[in-house]
């Protein structure tokens, strides 16, 4: 049987490298970085403790303080720690210079800095909602200054 589909996907150059996420979605990369700013458990999270999160530091210092009630629901756990990954992405994207959204081929947003250093954010976000460590707005501290 000749599928010509799976010749040209054997011969994928170097399937490891990153995708720059305005090249993955060229027809509207301003509404997929809106989409993963999007967050909604977490700012339901947020809003349920009478704050706003506002795409800024200040609102990731916000987060750390939650009390972490999800923590005894797994599914709410894996949910909430994706949305604080892309949070945290999104505050990152839109505050610190030079830092872009990027896709690895297996799916998983990433924040590449100016440096070129790469941010896990959806691991981080991950740790933190299961653990609170290490802080979200440690992580952006430690990205700010690269």
């Amino acid at each position: 049987m000749n599928l010509s589909f799976l010749d040209k996907w054997r011969k994928r150059s170097d399937v490891r490298r990153s995708v720059p996420l305005a090249e993955s979605v060229r027809a509207d990369p301003g509404s997929v970085a809106e989409l993963l700013s999007e967050c909604e458990l977490l700012r339901v999270q947020a809003a349920s403790a009478g704050g706003e999160l506002d795409d800024s530091v200040r609102s990731l210092e916000l987060l750390d303080q939650l009390q972490p009630v999800w923590r005894d629901d797994p599914e709410v756990l894996l949910w909430l720690g994706n949305d604080a990954g892309l949070y945290l992405g999104t505050v990152l994207v839109r505050t610190v210079r030079g830092a872009v959204w990027h896709i690895w081929p297996d799916g998983r947003p990433m924040v590449r800095l100016a440096s070129g250093r790469m941010i896990d954010v959806v691991a981080a976000g991950h740790n933190w909602a299961s653990t609170g460590a290490p802080e979200l707005s440690q992580v952006y501290a430690e990205a700010s200054e690269c």
